[in-house]
């Protein structure tokens, strides 16, 4: 193989790593924001209080989403660099 060129598997394990990565990112965000919103309706948070409760999970869950991707996107490719 030359180097600097990926072969077919290489290509098909980066295609397969980045759904991953995003499938699992997407999950982890609806986990988050779920858990805060169930904890928002178990409290009997109302108004601007519940507004301000999704809006915070909304957030939290975006950005634990993308810290999911970016993990298992460096991780991957750490794996790759290391020759495997």
């Amino acid at each position: 193989m030359d180097m600097g060129r990926e072969s077919r598997w290489e290509k098909d394990a980066m295609t397969v790593e980045i759904v991953f990565a995003l499938v699992t990112g997407a999950v982890l965000a609806a986990a988050v924001f779920a858990l805060v919103a169930g904890f928002a309706v178990l409290v009997g948070l109302t108004g601007a209080a519940r507004h301000d409760a999704l809006t915070g999970g909304a957030v939290a869950g975006a950005a634990a989403g993308l810290w999911r991707v970016v993990r298992v996107l460096r991780r991957f490719d750490g794996w790759r660099r290391q020759g495997h």
